[in-house]
């Protein structure tokens, strides 16, 4: 499967960008604004969502996975692959303050960010921070991520015996209640605890009796507790949570090894700074769900308060809000009129009674029974499906007739699957020159061009690269990574370097603030490589391409013809990026997956370069995959290279991309350029998998080879020794 794509990143529509969308969270009406923006996205346009990870867990299906019912994947709204259905840039951190007269945020760890139109839908938590010990031994139940992290881990730690079934839930309204009837539940599955243990869920609520439901469902819940072994303490506040227990107002304790907090919802923090008008810490937003005041900040979701009806926060609001939060950034953004949005007076509550059993309640009519599991399942999984299944976006069909030798089916890959083949380049620079002058000391084709200094030597290259992502900032972090792999490879201290950047047809308010982003992340990378950024050049043009010219210096350069029989073979980054991207294009490749390869990537090597820096030959791992370079050493050494398949480092998800059928466009040539012999399968074809911004490949001593990979592996590289180079003519055979 040939590198299709759902949103074309490097391609962009004639139509100049002019305003700033930017979505603070990934709540669930965002998620579904993302969605209607990629089946209808606004021209000039740019959208940007942040969020704390590449995934959101959906609130309905929480109780289901606390109990087992579901997986983690099944519990999470992939942001990621979302992001490039509407071809938004995500972001993956938090923000802790907005300036909103001056249309500005901060991200954290990242740095501002100017919007002209924003929209906050960051859910609610539910941490208790007045609780002398929450913070040490408490959890939350929102965020849902971090506790649906935390519980499996206890989980598994009741399941080796290291801690007990004692769970204690703060909070005896219908949150608190679901969640302790799913703990007992999980809690109770064969072989979760020790048979002599009798699991222990109390739920510890300060009123005296249950709250957030009429009379019947009331009842039902109780019954239904009162099966799965739930004891309620009701008119008990709490004073303090220890490691294993708590500490009631009244002195007495509650054995406990996992605490959880489910009383009422809280606002985040940060939001109380931001001078925005709050309701007891929630943004007041008006009929359209602007924030109050104005027309360029919106609010959804449980973060909001609406003013004109307010509502107790729940999940339903949040989702029937969407259309019309969608509606009015899109009024917003064009200068049209928003839509009012009215919520429903009532609305029916369905609740899992730990089993695959429900409750559901309306108007205080309460009814329960498997069936109800059923319907709240189906319902779940309905709303999941309208965010994984996204539509396929509609392709120009390609011409009726076209010259022979072409293929109009094959769009072309970004990053470095974009290359010129590798057999085309080598005739071209087969009609280029020996050089003329004494100092220059490469020949063409060489990884960098060598120039002699006197008592130095000074290598110098160049790189640039389609982008693959619509993040400016991560995508220039990328292509300066990828381009002083030259520099690293070849044994040289980063010196200088030069940009040249293309950007997409935009207005000049755009240009600054993208400029500026790639600026600021190109000098921290190279400042932090040892390198000034000292000037370059800037164009707009059909595509957003990134590059740079880097120089070095070395008073031995390293280079490809240095290994010697013996020598191992290591790699010190995973391989994979070619069909994980080319996956990604197609709206197949998991999210989370995506972002960890991004942000391995953007991780500099100069410390693995440094270790290396005995080498007999090295090389970086770029378009023309493991196989193409490791060849190029082969030839230049006169060896043969044994390969140990299962030993080559891959990316998550790259051998299962793999093996569905996804490869780069430059996939075909490279396996012409260099052949492997022996092998079958995924791993095989990985081998031939352009890279951006790969690994290093050295030829080191077999006898230091464990000593090198111990120390590239405690610097932080996922670093592996991949084989070793023999005797014979060069070739790659798998061993």
């Amino acid at each position: 499967m040939p590198c299709t794509h759902h949103k074309d990143i490097a391609m962009q529509p004639d139509t100049p960008l002019t305003r700033d969308l930017v979505l603070i969270g990934g709540g669930h009406a965002h998620a579904l604004v993302m969605r209607a923006w990629g089946m209808d996205p606004l021209p000039g346009a740019r959208l940007t969502v942040i969020n704390p990870g590449p995934t959101a867990p959906y609130t309905g299906m929480l109780p289901g996975h606390v109990a087992g019912h579901y997986t983690r994947a099944e519990l999470d709204i992939d942001l990621a692959r979302l992001a490039r259905f509407a071809g938004a840039r995500l972001i993956d951190g938090a923000v802790d303050a907005i300036d909103a007269d001056a249309r500005r945020l901060h991200i954290a760890g990242w740095g501002d960010l100017d919007y002209d139109v924003a929209s906050i839908d960051v859910g609610i938590t539910a941490e208790m921070p007045e609780i002398p010990g929450f913070a040490e031994h408490g959890t939350g139940a929102k965020p849902l991520g971090a506790f649906a992290h935390r519980w499996r881990r206890f989980l598994a730690e009741v399941e080796e015996g290291t801690k007990p079934p004692n769970v204690a839930v703060i909070g005896g309204g219908v949150a608190g209640v679901e969640l302790s009837l799913a703990m007992a539940h999980a809690l109770r599955a064969p072989g979760r605890a020790p048979a002599v243990v009798m699991p222990a869920v109390v739920v510890i609520e300060t009123a005296d009796q249950m709250t957030g439901m009429g009379d019947r469902a009331r009842k039902i819940l109780r019954a239904a507790m009162t099966d799965l072994g739930v004891t309620l303490r009701t008119g008990a506040g709490v004073a303090q949570i220890a490691k294993d227990h708590v500490v009631l107002a009244d002195g007495d304790t509650i054995d406990a090894a996992f605490v959880t907090g489910a009383a009422g919802a809280r606002p985040h923090g940060w939001i109380a700074d931001t001078g925005l008008p709050l309701e007891r810490g929630f943004i007041r937003v008006g009929r359209t769900l602007a924030v109050e005041g104005r027309d360029d900040l919106f609010a959804a979701g449980d973060c909001a308060h609406m003013t004109h009806a307010p509502r107790p926060k729940a999940g339903v609001f949040a989702v029937r809000q969407a259309p019309i939060l969608h509606a009015n950034l899109r009024a917003a953004l064009s200068g049209g009129r928003g839509r009012i949005y009215q919520p429903q007076a009532r609305y029916l509550k369905l609740i899992s009674l730990g089993g695959e059993s429900a409750l559901a309640e309306r108007g205080g009519v309460a009814v329960s029974g498997p069936w109800l599991w059923r319907w709240k399942d189906h319902i779940d999984r309905s709303f999941m499906d309208r965010l994984t299944d996204l539509p396929a976006m509609a392709v120009a069909p390609p011409p009726k007739q076209i010259a022979q030798g072409g293929d109009a089916a094959k769009p072309l890959c970004a990053g470095c699957g974009s290359k010129i083949a590798g057999d085309a380049l080598a005739a071209a620079l087969r009609v280029l020159p020996e050089p003329s002058r004494d100092d220059v000391l490469s020949r063409p084709g060489d990884d960098a061009a060598v120039l002699d200094h006197g008592d130095t030597r000074q290598v110098i290259t160049t790189d640039h690269l389609r982008a693959f992502t619509h993040d400016p900032a991560l995508m220039t972090r990328i292509a300066a990574v990828h381009a002083l792999g030259d520099v690293w490879s070849m044994g040289a201290q980063p010196q200088a370097a030069l940009a040249q950047i293309t950007l997409p047809r935009m207005s000049e308010t755009l240009q600054t603030r993208t400029l500026t982003e790639v600026l600021a992340a190109a000098a921290e990378v190279f400042g932090a490589a040892g390198a000034d950024l000292v000037g370059g050049h800037s164009t707009m043009g059909a595509e957003t391409v990134i590059g740079f010219t880097v120089t070095g210096l070395t008073d031995a350069p390293i280079g490809h013809d240095g290994a010697r029989p013996g020598d191992a073979i290591i790699l010190t980054r995973p391989i994979g990026t070619g069909v994980i991207l080319a996956a990604e294009m197609a709206g197949a490749a998991r999210g989370r997956d995506v972002v960890d390869m991004l942000t391995r990537m953007a991780t500099p090597q100069g410390d693995a370069a440094a270790i290396l820096s005995g080498a007999g030959a090295m090389t970086d791992v770029t378009g023309f995959g493991l196989a193409g370079h490791l060849m190029a050493v082969c030839r230049a050494s006169g060896l043969v290279a044994e390969i140990a398949l299962d030993a080559v480092p891959t990316y998550a998800g790259a051998i299962e991309l793999s093996e569905a059928g996804h490869i780069s466009s430059l996939h075909a040539a490279n396996l012409r350029g260099a052949p492997v012999t022996g092998g079958q399968g995924a791993r095989l074809a990985l081998l031939h998998d352009p890279q951006t911004a790969g690994g290093l490949l050295a030829a080191v001593p077999n006898e230091r080879a464990d000593e090198v990979v111990g120390q590239l592996r405690a610097a932080g590289h996922d670093a592996a020794r991949i084989g070793t180079f023999a005797d014979g003519m060069p070739a790659i055979t798998c061993v």
